[in-house]
């Protein structure tokens, strides 16, 4: 039945009109824009469950496809496709706004039009860099994504946003013209910028060496790897909660999402004699940055740091098959890397998103994110305090949550590449439960320790409803991760069909 709705279409535009709707309402008008935007967020989200009830496991196909001219004297189209490896993201992305719209209600006070509509239009460009099968399509969306959060950030920032915002902006523009030269390049070479003839196109392998580091200037950015990774932990102490998560949940998954769409099967050679650089980067991610968050006296500065570490097990995945490769012969057990990947890409959405909320919910109470101003938070919000601790046994790889799952599948292919590789890969197994144990244990018991925390109110329903939704989804993922793992299946294989011919 939804066969003939441009599904991808709806997605990416319904909610930026949206937006641009929500932004007529003057600052007078702050509750309407608030319920105008619930309105769009959810209605976004609702058409997105199609997309994987009517989504077919079986086949790597592009599903729910889209063609139009756009500038066809230079074959640009406006060509869209989602596959196992998309569409989970998208709906990770239509999920997560509703709950950024519900957690700004009454923490937003000032120019509320405005930062929902920041909020929805962001969504829209997002969806459009999952969905985009055409080079410059994607590169446009790519680029846009950095408006809306550059406002965010800047505008309803901490007192440091503008160094936040300016650093986040350059980060990210010097990856992105590299990936420009690495997209016409290709377009020269295969007389189209359809992503899909990209990865058919034959290159020596020099030209994809020069196109891997390219892609792997934008890529490495946005994850971020190590050590391109300074950015992140100043934009999140200084971003609203809001965009805390959104940077977190979403932002973050694009540059893993790069990995898989351009740079394994564009310059398949090329990431099999760098495979050593991207792992060499994780396990730094991994081990490293674990150690750095350790010493965080900042709740949002470590939960940053702490994805920095998670997002490393995502790269570490992906690259695994091509030393599992050297050593057996073949890319059989290669798909527990991708796959591992992938789940931790969506459980690291869940899990991080719920820590900055969590944070955002002391910081409008306290208004102070120093985990020496808490302590016994246990005594005066105790289900908030259950909900905390949830998540960070999340965080932390416990079995029977998310976080469990895509770190297991990935030590699992490390173990089939080398001993080495899996013995610093589950190191983030004792560093994660250090650095969040320890925050708990600071944050939320203990006795009660200043007059602040001992006047705390606990949830109230709006939280209720957030906290809740992203629990539910921890366990779920965390109990029965089958049917997110059917659903990229096929995509994977048929990578891993791809990147094993060589391109010379």
């Amino acid at each position: 039945m939804f066969a003939d709705l441009p599904l991808l279409s709806l997605l990416i535009w319904m909610p930026i009109i949206g937006g641009f709707l929500v932004l007529t309402a003057s600052d007078k008008e702050a509750n309407a824009a608030r319920r105008q935007a619930l309105f769009w967020s959810i209605g976004t989200f609702l058409l997105s469950i199609p997309l994987w009830t009517s989504f077919d496991p079986a086949t790597a196909a592009m599903q729910f496809t889209e063609t139009a001219s756009w500038v066809e004297r230079y074959q640009i189209y406006y060509r869209l496709g989602v596959d196992g490896f998309s569409m989970p993201l998208i709906i990770l992305t239509t999920f997560t706004t509703v709950l950024v719209v519900l957690a700004a209600w009454e923490v937003i006070q000032t120019r509320v039009a405005q930062y929902m509509a920041a909020f929805l239009i962001m969504e829209g460009i997002m969806n459009g860099v999952f969905a985009a099968l055409d080079g410059i399509l994607f590169y446009v969306f790519w680029e846009a994504m950095l408006i809306p959060m550059f406002l965010i950030i800047g505008i309803w920032g901490g007192p440091k946003r503008v160094y936040a915002t300016i650093k986040f902006f350059l980060y990210t523009f010097f990856g992105s013209v590299l990936m420009l030269v690495a997209l016409i390049y290709l377009h020269l070479q295969a007389d189209s910028f359809n992503i899909l003839d990209f990865h058919n196109v034959p290159l020596g392998e020099t030209a994809q060496i020069l196109i891997f580091l390219a892609f792997l200037a934008a890529f490495a950015v946005k994850v971020p790897m190590w050590p391109v990774h300074t950015w992140l932990p100043h934009a999140h102490v200084e971003a609203p909660t809001g965009g805390s998560v959104i940077l977190a949940a979403i932002m973050l998954k694009i540059g893993g999402y790069g990995f898989l769409r351009f740079s394994l099967p564009i310059a398949p050679d090329a990431s099999h004699q760098l495979d050593w650089l991207i792992i060499l980067m994780s396990l730094v991610a991994v081990v490293y940055i674990g150690f750095v968050a350790l010493i965080q006296q900042d709740m949002k500065k470590l939960i940053a740091y702490s994805s920095i570490a998670h997002m490393g097990f995502v790269t570490l995945g992906f690259f695994l098959g091509f030393e599992i490769f050297k050593q057996t012969g073949s890319m059989e057990g290669a798909a527990l890397g991708i796959e591992g990947g992938m789940i931790q890409m969506v459980s690291h959405g869940f899990i991080s998103g719920a820590l900055f909320l969590c944070v955002g919910v002391m910081y409008d109470r306290v208004h102070s994110r120093q985990i020496g101003d808490y302590g016994g938070v246990a005594h005066t919000m105790p289900i908030f305090a259950a909900f905390m601790v949830l998540f960070a046994m999340s965080n932390s790889g416990l079995p029977g949550t998310s976080g469990f799952v895509g770190e297991f599948m990935v030590i699992l292919a490390a173990f089939k590449a080398n001993f080495w590789y899996a013995f610093l890969a589950a190191t983030t197994l004792i560093l994660g439960a250090a650095y969040t144990l320890w925050l708990v244990k600071r944050v939320v018991y203990g006795e009660v320790a200043n007059d602040n925390v001992a006047k705390l109110t606990d949830l109230n329903a709006r939280e209720f409803v957030i906290l809740g939704l992203l629990a539910v989804a921890v366990l779920a993922l965390g109990l029965y991760p089958a049917p997110l793992v059917e659903v990229m299946e096929a995509s994977v294989n048929n990578l891993l069909a791809h990147i094993a011919q060589s391109k010379l």
